[in-house]
């Protein structure tokens, strides 16, 4: 009888070790997709602070594009909003819809290989690239820390103690659409040409004025 009750006592031990070991494993998941997550958050809005000194530096040599840099402003607005849920199924799709209007506006912008000569444009042009390669560094890590544990929180005893406790919800992706991995570079062709004055199209050379552009209010 002695020892029917010291191996109940042990396999209830060994249970009870096992849901602690779960239990902690969960957490360790959950916190690391959750810094997973925080790093892509870093990213997106030093994104969204980049584009509307990006779009008045162009803005300053093609102000007719006036539609393209309608789309780009709204597309933003769509992504920030996106942000405010924290949800990723919905800032994916909004974050690629912005990446696409970002191809437009860089459309534009290779019609004016003066925009060459303009620190302004290139310094912002360098940072948007960079942005996006730890943008998407950071998406990867996020969706492989989010498969893992979205795996455990299905696998046994995980799911068990998933199901008792609260606070263990699965993590959605952040995907990217294949064409969207990567804002293009502006190749100029040819040498630059030299300042002239204005024209209908406003500026040919030279940066915005001071003023126009700053930092996003939203």
């Amino acid at each position: 009888m002695t020892i029917l009750i010291t191996v109940i006592v042990v396999i209830v031990l060994l249970f009870l070790l096992g849901l602690v070991l779960a239990y902690n494993s969960l957490v360790r998941k959950r916190n690391r997709t959750q810094e997973a997550w925080s790093q892509i958050d870093v990213e997106l809005k030093r994104r969204h602070d980049l584009i509307p000194n990006l779009v008045e530096t162009v803005k300053g040599y093609a102000a007719h594009e006036r539609g393209t840099f309608q789309a780009v402003t709204d597309a933003r607005a769509a992504a920030l909003n996106a942000g405010a849920t924290g949800d990723p199924a919905r800032i994916a799709p909004a974050e690629n819809a912005l990446t696409q209007s970002l191809r437009s506006l860089f459309a534009v912008a290779e019609n004016y290989p003066q925009l060459r000569a303009v620190e302004s444009f290139v310094q912002l042009q360098e940072q948007l690239t960079a942005t996006e390669d730890k943008l998407e560094f950071a998406r990867r890590f996020y969706n492989t820390n989010a498969r893992d544990y979205d795996i455990a929180l299905q696998t046994f005893p995980r799911n068990l103690v998933a199901g008792t406790f609260g606070g263990f919800h699965p993590f959605g992706y952040f995907e990217a659409e294949p064409a969207d991995r990567a804002v293009p570079q502006v190749s100029f062709d040819g040498p630059v040409r030299p300042e002239s004055p204005p024209g209908p199209l406003g500026p040919a050379a030279g940066p915005p004025p001071p003023g126009r552009a700053g930092p996003p209010t939203g």
